[in-house]
C-alpha cells in the first residue's frame, strides 16, 4: 500500500489520476532514495494515507522544481493531480 491512492486505500472509485498519485511516490523515492512508509507497517500505511491525509515528508534541499511536481500528484483531490 505504500505507493497507492488515498482513495484506492478507501476502496472508493479509481482512475488514470491514481495512478498519478503513485507516479509521485515513486517520483519521491527515486529523488530520496528512501523506501515509502519505511516506518511503518502495512495497516499503518492505509491509516495514514488513506484516513489521515498524511503524505510523506519532501527534503528542503530537494529540487524545488521536483518537489512541486511530487506535491501536485499528491493532491487530495484527484482532479487536481496532474
Amino acid at each position: 500500500p505504500e505507493w497507492m491512492a488515498p482513495e484506492v486505500l478507501r476502496d472508493e472509485p479509481s482512475n488514470e489520476k491514481s495512478d498519478v498519485y503513485s507516479f509521485g511516490v515513486i517520483l519521491w523515492e527515486l529523488a530520496t532514495l528512501q523506501q515509502p512508509w519505511g516506518n511503518l507497517n502495512p495497516a499503518q500505511v492505509v491509516a495514514a494515507v488513506g484516513f489521515k491525509n498524511k503524505r510523506l515528508e519532501i527534503p528542503r534541499d530537494l529540487n524545488p522544481q521536483v518537489a512541486s511536481i511530487i506535491e501536485a500528484c499528491w493532491a487530495n483531490e484527484p482532479w487536481k493531480r496532474p
